[in-house]
């Protein structure tokens, strides 16, 4: 009978490999021939454990100059010529490129660790690898990468000091607040990393029962879960990282359903090193997909440059620009700030009055959206989810306005919620979302984020502090913003049982509010 999933990766490497060499033959990447040709090699990792590689070097090198070397993990899923088009060009620009595909995936060996021990290992070893078989310079050193590969670059950085230089692209710095957040499972970012990994690598067992748990909310596991995400995040790290003092550039997408932006920003904050921070529109890598391809990309353009700087001392004036770069989902070019603080330097309340009363286990009708469509459709087409403000029904969803705005509001930055809660069990979720609301009533999604609650005293009220995913969008003049609350969205788990109710109030000495960070005009 043979073995149908090795077949299968075996074919779908082929068909995106023919993508990706395609691409650059038809003249995506139109500089790419001045590097010399790919090199496809096997690069010992961690324990023994087979890594499928492969390697540009500058055209004409010949041994006797050396040159700076930038090493990239593949994304969650993807073969190992995932950045054949990047690579080339980057060689054509003066550097040795190593891409490798991490550990479980594909062709290389061992099983899929997320970003464990032998991940941040393995590339250490690849490094080791390229110093003693290419031109590499071991004095510049930079890694980046995509989603997965850009987790493991930022947890390389921190434990290996020869790592001058990380460009994290779409990535996590907290794994727990990105799959986790407001202690609610991300099931749909949650059930598409699981899918994919087991068509396209081998899954240890340890992972395969973190995802058993995650989708089963078992909460005597809960810590467990927490205790293995955060020795596979780089903020538990940032010391580390710091003392080694390795330049970071983060880029990440305001959409991104699977990584939202909240905790890169928070992580950069905490960055003592030279650092820059960007968001765009789109949902996971979608910002850098176009990159891959040969195609002009910002992001892959300002990484470009990030390396230029801190690893050939190019004076090109990155490192004279405002570090935190913005991009709205609705409106302009880019924006540049000082610091992360700087973003919303203004807030706004929306006093959430008065006690209402939502039944549970319905979807209201507001949701978050489909994981990757929505959020593409938005930087596509500026088209996110909407909803019909008037038509929700209040019995499942709470509802809250402002005045009409008589000029445009930029909301910048994070969101956050105050409220006093009384449930009627003693478990539940709660989700909140932003909505720009037109003169007709239709609400388009501004912000979202859920909020699960356990051992809570049935008919005790209990404060509840939530943090929406942080965002950029301008509120025409004329609109309202509304902040809506249900218990059902098909992005979460939710935890509440059968016939709950969840009444929200706004007690005299602790008002509930929505406090909305603005834009300095």
């Amino acid at each position: 009978m043979g073995h149908p999933r090795k077949a299968l990766r075996t074919t779908t490497v082929g068909a995106v490999s023919a993508t990706l060499i395609a691409g650059s033959a038809l003249g995506l990447a139109p500089t790419a021939q001045a590097a010399d040709a790919v090199r496809f090699v096997d690069i010992t990792g961690d324990g023994g454990t087979v890594l499928k590689a492969n390697v540009i070097t500058p055209a004409g090198a010949d041994g006797t100059r050396r040159y700076p070397l930038l090493v990239l993990p593949t994304s969650w899923g993807l073969p190992q010529v995932e950045y054949l088009a990047q690579a080339q060009k980057l060689a054509n620009s003066g550097y040795v490129v190593v891409s490798y595909n991490v550990r479980g995936f594909w062709q290389s060996g061992g099983e899929i660790e997320v970003a464990g021990p032998p991940d941040t290992a393995d590339a250490s070893k690849v490094i080791d690898w390229a110093l003693a078989n290419t031109p590499a310079d071991e004095g510049h050193i930079g890694m980046a990468g995509v989603s997965y590969g850009a987790g493991i670059s930022l947890l390389a950085a921190a434990k290996d000091k020869r790592i001058k230089a990380v460009a994290s692209l779409s990535g996590w710095a907290d794994l727990i607040d990105s799959i986790y957040s407001g202690r609610t499972q991300h099931v749909q970012a949650a059930a598409l990393l699981d899918g994919a990994s087991l068509v396209t690598g081998r899954q240890s067992a340890e992972i395969r029962q973190i995802f058993d748990n995650l989708y089963a909310s078992n909460l005597s596991k809960e810590q467990e879960m927490i205790d293995w995400g955060k020795k596979r995040s780089a903020a538990t790290y940032v010391d580390q990282l710091n003392q080694n003092g390795a330049a970071v550039m983060l880029a990440n997408a305001w959409g991104d359903t699977v990584f939202a932006p909240n905790q890169y920003a928070d992580f950069y904050e905490k960055l003592t090193g030279p650092k820059r921070l960007e968001f765009r529109p789109g949902d996971h890598a979608t910002a850098e997909l176009t990159g891959l391809f040969g195609l002009p990309n910002d992001v892959w353009t300002d990484t470009e440059r990030w390396f230029d700087h801190y690893l050939k001392g190019a004076d090109n004036g990155i490192n004279r620009e405002e570090p935190v770069r913005l991009k709205s989902r609705s409106a302009g070019g880019y924006e540049g700030y000082p610091d992360w603080k700087s973003v919303g330097a203004t807030r706004k309340k929306i006093a959430l009055s008065g006690t209402t009363t939502i039944h549970t286990n319905v979807d209201s009708g507001a949701d978050g959206g489909i994981v990757f469509l929505s959020s593409i459709l938005d930087q596509i087409a500026q088209v996110p989810p909407v909803a019909s403000i008037p038509l929700l029904p209040r019995r499942w969803a709470a509802v809250w306005q402002s005045e009409k705005y008589t000029t445009a509001q930029q909301v910048r930055g994070t969101a956050k919620l105050h409220t006093t809660v009384t449930p009627t069990k003693e478990s539940g979720t709660l989700v909140a979302y932003l909505y720009n609301v037109g003169p007709l009533g239709l609400g388009k999604l501004v912000s979202n984020a859920p909020y699960t609650f356990h051992g809570q005293t049935p008919g005790k009220p209990f404060g509840v502090d939530l943090e929406l995913f942080s965002t950029a969008y301008d509120v025409p003049a004329g609109h309202r913003l509304a902040l809506v609350v249900d218990t059902v969205d098909p992005l979460y788990i939710e935890h509440n049982p059968s016939g709950a109710q969840l009444t929200f109030s706004s007690p005299s000495n602790d008002p509930s509010y929505v406090s909305i960070p603005l834009r300095e005009q």
